[in-house]
């Protein structure tokens, strides 16, 4: 039962993290205009470095598509653990509205890599 239920919440924690991807490059939701003025000068700043938002939008499409396939699933935890660190930075210090989600996708990516101690402990070998 444990095995369903990680499998159901990586693959909606993967839709989740293809969803940002593929908006990162072709820009389908809306930005809501009731952002705090903190987060929209970091997305400004972010947007200065052009291949800034077109790398992190594919470590997250990369990432999720690894994160939906049970044999790949330990590999996509590591590609998205850099990007789930600046999210919740992002949301602990500018936008703590998407605290609880962040934390949330936190948990959910932090089981993953519990249930796959073992292949990270043989990288280390």
């Amino acid at each position: 039962m444990k095995h369903k239920i990680l499998n159901i919440l990586s693959i909606l924690c993967a839709l989740l993290f293809l969803n940002g991807g593929f908006n990162k490059l072709f820009n389908y939701i809306p930005v809501p205009t009731d952002l705090p003025p903190a987060l929209v000068a970091d997305n400004a700043a972010f947007m200065e470095i052009e291949w800034l938002m077109p790398l992190v939008a594919v470590i997250e499409i990369l990432g999720g598509l690894l994160l939906i396939f049970r044999k790949t699933r330990a590999i996509g935890a590591l590609v998205i653990f850099p990007i789930m660190c600046g999210i919740l930075l992002i949301h602990a210090t500018v936008a703590p509205s998407g605290l609880p989600l962040a934390i949330g996708l936190s948990c959910i990516l932090g089981w993953i890599m519990i249930e796959n101690k073992n292949k990270y402990l043989s990288l280390l070998d």
